[in-house]
């Protein structure tokens, strides 16, 4: 299963789409359909991050996150101000 995100201006906006099945091979590998290649500009070579999610799997591309991390960490000062601000 791709759970992709994409990087809005304000926040990260979840995009679901079903993309077809995957067979796990015997090396424990799996194509991803090439509509959701195509969709998410996936190419050949790319990082992708695999996460566990109780039962599922959520991949996410390697250049998706480094936005994410970089968004998260220019609001670090912001973020700590408002916890300082509730307790």
């Amino acid at each position: 299963m791709y759970t992709p995100f994409r990087m809005s201006k304000n926040c990260i906006a979840s995009e679901k789409e079903f993309y077809g099945t995957a067979t796990v091979g015997e090396r424990g590998q799996i194509v991803i359909p090439l509509s959701a290649r195509k969709a998410l500009n996936i190419e050949k070579g790319e990082k992708i991050l695999i996460f566990g999610m109780g039962t599922m799997l959520t991949c996410v591309k390697f250049t998706d996150m480094e936005k994410f991390a970089s968004h998260l960490s220019s609001k670090v000062d912001s973020i700590k101000t408002l916890l300082k601000k509730t307790k």
